[in-house]
């Protein structure tokens, strides 16, 4: 049982940052991957980022160069550095647990937090 929380999300214009963050808490035994994921209205839920408990992580492509995913010593905390934002950054972000490996295909993630809307004006 895990439970996230995100925080951090905004309204920013183009070409802006924003750091989202998500607080776990509860039983983080074998929590292997964590990951940020968004989600626009009437869109498919996709992944953004993944950080493996080695430090390994993954971007998708659109936002490689420019976001970077983090998490503090202890795990408790998972953040997302966004820059130079776009347009179509806009979506939900939430932040996701898997006990078992780190991977693209959403519907495998086990833990889910409630979202933090950012929101990029053109």
């Amino acid at each position: 049982q895990v439970q996230l929380m995100e925080s951090g999300g905004g309204s920013v214009a183009a070409g802006g940052s924003l750091r989202v963050s998500c607080a776990a808490s509860g039983s983080k035994y074998n929590t292997y991957c964590m990951g940020w994921f968004r989600q626009a209205p009437g869109k498919e839920r996709e992944g953004v980022a993944t950080i493996h408990t080695d430090g390994t992580t993954h971007y998708r492509d659109s936002v490689k160069g420019r976001f970077t995913i983090s998490q503090d010593s202890d795990k408790n905390t998972l953040y997302l550095q966004m820059n130079n934002l776009k347009p179509e950054d806009t979506a939900m972000y939430y932040c996701a647990v898997i006990p078992i490996y780190c991977t693209w295909q959403v519907a495998l993630w086990r833990y889910w937090g409630q979202g933090t809307q950012v929101t990029v004006s053109s």
